[in-house]
C-alpha cells in the first residue's frame, strides 16, 4: 500500500517529534496509572472509570500510530524560494475584497493547519485558490456561506 507523503515545515516537525515523545512517555505512564486505579474501584463490567480509561488510552495509541505514519511519511518543506508566488511555506497577506478585512496566513501541509493561528493547509479551500498565485491576483473561493474574493497583497 503506498503511504502519502506530508509536507510539514521544520517547525512543524519539532512539534509533531514532541507531540509523539510526549505520548510515549508520560501520556502512557499516566493511562498505565490511571487504569490501575480504576481496575481498584472494583468488578470492570460495572466500572466506569476503567471503562474511560480504557477508551483514553485507545485514543492515545490511535494518535501515537497516526503521528508515527506523518513522520515516517514526513517531506520536510525548506523556506520558499523567493518566486513571488504561494508555495508551501508562503506567508500571504489577503485583502477580503467585500469587507475589507486584510489578514495574514502561512500557508501549511494539512497536519500543520491551525487556522485560528492563521496556518492554513494548502489543501483548504483558500490554500488551494492562493496555491501558485503571485501578488495582485485575485481569487475566488467556494466557502459554505458563498463565494469569497480575495485580493493577495503580498507573498514572503
Amino acid at each position: 500500500m503506498a503511504h502519502k507523503e506530508v509536507a510539514i515545515t521544520p517547525e512543524g516537525l519539532r512539534r509533531l517529534e514532541e507531540e509523539l515523545a510526549y505520548l510515549r512517555t508520560t501520556k502512557r505512564q499516566e493511562m498505565a496509572e490511571r487504569i490501575k486505579q480504576a481496575r481498584d474501584y472494583g468488578d470492570l463490567a460495572e466500572n466506569p472509570e476503567y471503562e474511560d480509561a480504557k477508551n483514553e488510552q485507545a485514543f492515545v495509541e490511535g494518535r501515537i500510530m497516526e503521528l508515527e505514519e506523518m513522520l515516517r511519511n514526513a517531506r520536510v518543506i525548506d523556506a520558499p524560494a523567493e518566486t513571488g508566488v504561494v508555495t508551501l511555506g508562503s506567508h500571504v497577506v489577503l485583502k477580503d475584497l467585500e469587507y475589507g478585512d486584510v489578514v495574514e496566513y502561512e500557508v501549511v501541509g494539512p497536519p500543520e493547519a491551525d487556522p485560528q493561528h492563521n496556518r492554513i493547509s494548502d489543501q483548504s479551500p483558500v490554500g488551494r485558490a492562493i496555491m501558485g498565485q503571485k501578488p495582485g491576483t485575485i481569487v475566488e473561493v467556494d466557502a459554505p456561506a458563498g463565494k469569497l474574493r480575495y485580493e493577495i497583497l503580498s507573498v514572503q
